[in-house]
């Protein structure tokens, strides 16, 4: 199906991801994980909670890791431009039938809960705390230096579906992968804040999250995490790389956490806020798309995902697959 027309002047306003919610069996453990390990900074923590931010963010949190029974994710969450525009994506979710409600969440002003159209849960918000910058606190620096969060990855049962719903919100397709004998989308990456994405979709089982990346300052400091991991324990969490991108031309790595969540470490992609931009097209069976030095992805990169907490999956409609390493 043809990639649509950007929407230049959606409904309501978001401007970026903002953070994403893990649900984690043991905390200690993802806290060595995260904070030890990667170089997360904590900005508040309590028996049950965890609340993150790295090193050149100014709001309150990036990731929140919440102790529970199972290893899932609570919550995907975006911020709009301004107040104004939390009614006005009410109002959207509202025409469409999609359950939403308003929630009460820490460090966060008014906060809208709703569902995409597969189930996944989203949560949209203006204010957030702001905490003094850090970036130049040199002495902080550690692990991989993490300096942003920069997008999410997840799997959805039906691309064009998504690719669809989240251009209604203005979301602009900057790459894809198209299965050549259907012509539907395999995979496809969607932005809002000038990068090559705030959110991508990859066929598969799903709703399920694909991954949260980090955005880090060089390779050199992917190739220092490795050697990090490697000797500290975590080498059965390396999975795949380190690697260029064809899409998005980024360096990058693949870790899991001690739940399984898998977490990108990426850096160099390019710049897209010119709005008339056209996406790169790719060939479901093209390499290069997946590693540009030809590697293809391990078999649990297409299979391994995250759960939502109380969302249904179901099978993906194209049963396409690319080339995967036995």
């Amino acid at each position: 199906m043809p990639i649509p027309q950007p929407n230049l002047y959606p409904s309501f306003n978001v401007v970026r991801l903002s953070h994403v919610e893990f649900i984690v069996k043991d905390l200690a453990a993802s806290r060595a994980f995260y904070v030890d390990t990667l170089g997360l900074q904590v900005t508040d923590e309590d028996a049950s909670t965890i609340y993150l931010r790295a090193l050149e963010e100014r709001g309150h949190h990036c990731m929140v890791l919440r102790k529970g029974e199972r290893s899932e994710v609570a919550a995907l969450s975006l911020k709009v431009y301004a107040e104004e525009d939390l009614d006005k994506a009410k109002a959207f979710f509202d025409a469409k039938g999609l359950a939403n409600s308003w929630v009460e969440r820490p460090f966060q002003g008014r906060t809208l809960r709703a569902i995409d159209i597969f189930g996944t849960p989203l949560e949209f918000y203006f204010k957030m705390d702001r905490l003094a910058p850090i970036h130049q606190q040199y002495k902080l620096y550690h692990g991989v230096k993490p300096l942003r969060i920069d997008h999410f990855n997840c799997f959805t049962p039906d691309v064009d579906a998504s690719v669809a719903f989240y251009n209604e919100m203005g979301f602009r397709v900057t790459e894809y992968t198209e299965d050549d004998e259907s012509k539907r989308l395999w995979a496809a990456w969607m932005h809002r804040k000038g990068g090559v994405h705030d959110m991508a979709f990859t066929n598969g089982l799903g709703p399920r999250l694909h991954h949260t990346a980090f955005w880090v300052p060089t390779p050199l400091n992917i190739i220092d995490l490795l050697d990090l991991m490697s000797t500290t324990g975590y080498l059965a969490n390396i999975e795949r790389g380190p690697g260029r991108h064809g899409i998005s031309n980024a360096f990058f790595l693949y870790i899991l956490d001690p739940d399984g969540h898998r977490i990108e470490i990426y850096c160099s992609d390019y710049q897209t806020v010119d709005p008339d931009l056209e996406p790169i097209k790719w060939d479901l069976k093209d390499p290069q798309r997946q590693t540009l030095w030809g590697a293809p992805a391990p078999r649990s990169w297409f299979e391994h995902g995250s759960l939502f907490a109380g969302t249904e999956v179901s099978e993906a409609i194209l049963k396409a697959q690319p080339i995967i390493a036995p």
